[in-house]
């Protein structure tokens, strides 16, 4: 078996690291395939915003002219210089079920990691926030959220063979969409609170609109999420390429703004899953697999719920139940009649709480690791 490392310009290897998962789960009822050219871009020096300030090594194992994993090491300067560490992310494994490609994968991710004086292996992570990440190790039997991982159950093996440890778990689960389905108790104590504190919530006409929101929603997003594992201060040109990818998907109409008067102190974010769609056509949007995702976007009967961000401010204060409010008032008069709630973390007991008060049920768990280096 050899690891060779996938360098800049080499559009072979880039293709064949970009192609080896739909090989690996070929026939697979549940597994998605990512978007086509999103890996592409993502291993893309010149346009990605990620490597304003960051780096990676992109490594492909293959065995008697076969690929038989592949595994990308992070290191994102910007979140290491926030948290006070030396991580290094590794992102985009996948293996045949051999631990010796694990194995060789993992060291030589961890090689270069070391190279570049980090000293602890995380992940999976993204280069980006919004990039679903861990290792999926309960709920094999529910189909994912659009860009949440799948992966076979053996993974999960292969990881703690080599050496890794829990870092934290994030849990995903369904909501369903019903009449009544938000207490009555918790709709009064909305109207109050949005009352006296002078909330509102803001949704948008078009996509047009939304995306001249994005300067405003990055800002609120920088704010709300500090506390958050995976966080770090998103720069204007990262927020652009996160959250110009929501408003590409999202339905103008479901996404939740919450104002304080004038000012935008918190948001949730909900998107009709088109996953059926991308299964359809094999990730391809072009040329016209965009016909295939924009029927889907309009007739599925499932959202994502991507999750509540409220600056620390307005924490505590009821906020939360005015976003929730809208959503239990609104919600059973659309399609839509469950959502997918996707990666909370699992130590994030507020959100859960405020939740399980809406009768949220937890079905899957993606597990996050980590290995001293």
């Amino acid at each position: 078996m050899e690891i060779r490392e996938v360098l800049p310009g080499d559009r072979r290897g880039a293709a064949a690291f970009e192609r080896y998962p739909s090989a690996l789960y070929r026939g697979h009822p549940r597994w998605v395939p990512p978007i086509r050219g999103d890996i592409r871009w993502s291993m893309d020096r010149r346009r990605h915003p990620f490597y304003r300030n960051g780096d990676t090594g992109f490594f492909l194992a293959e065995r008697d002219g076969r690929v038989v994993g592949r595994i990308a090491v992070i290191e994102n300067r910007s979140y290491n210089e926030f948290r006070g560490r030396r991580d290094a992310f590794f992102y985009y494994f996948d293996a045949d079920n051999d631990p010796a490609v694990a194995a060789g994968l993992i060291d030589e991710a961890a090689a270069w990691a070391r190279r570049h004086g980090l000293t602890r292996l995380v992940g999976p992570k993204g280069l980006l926030p919004m990039e679903g990440f861990g290792v999926l190790i309960e709920g094999f039997e529910h189909p994912p959220a659009l860009g949440v991982p799948y992966n076979h159950p053996y993974y999960q093996g292969l990881l703690e063979g080599v050496g890794f440890s829990k870092e934290t778990d994030f849990i995903s689960g369904r909501l369903s969409i019903e009449e009544h389905f938000v207490p009555e108790p918790l709709l009064e104590l909305a109207d109050a609170v949005a009352e006296s504190a002078g909330y509102a919530i803001k949704t948008f006409e078009s996509r047009r609109e939304l995306r001249r929101w994005i300067p405003r929603i990055a800002a609120t997003y920088n704010r709300a999420f500090t506390d958050n594992w995976e966080f770090w201060p998103l720069s204007d040109e990262e927020a652009l390429a996160v959250l110009g990818r929501v408003a590409a998907f999202a339905d103008p109409g479901l996404v939740v703004m919450l104002m304080c008067h004038d000012e935008l102190v918190g948001h949730l974010f909900i998107i009709p899953n088109v996953s059926q769609a991308l299964r359809k056509t094999g990730g391809r949007l072009w040329p016209f697999g965009w016909v295939t995702l924009l029927r889907e976007r309009a007739t599925t009967t499932t959202v994502d719920f991507l999750g509540i961000g409220l600056v620390p401010e307005h924490r505590g204060t009821g906020a939360n139940a005015v976003i929730y409010a809208r959503i239990g008032r609104d919600a059973p008069a659309t399609r839509f009649r469950s959502a997918e709630i996707v990666q909370i973390d699992e130590t994030n007991a507020p959100i859960l709480s405020n939740l399980n008060a809406i009768g949220a049920t937890w079905h899957k768990r993606h597990r996050i690791y980590q290995m001293g280096l």
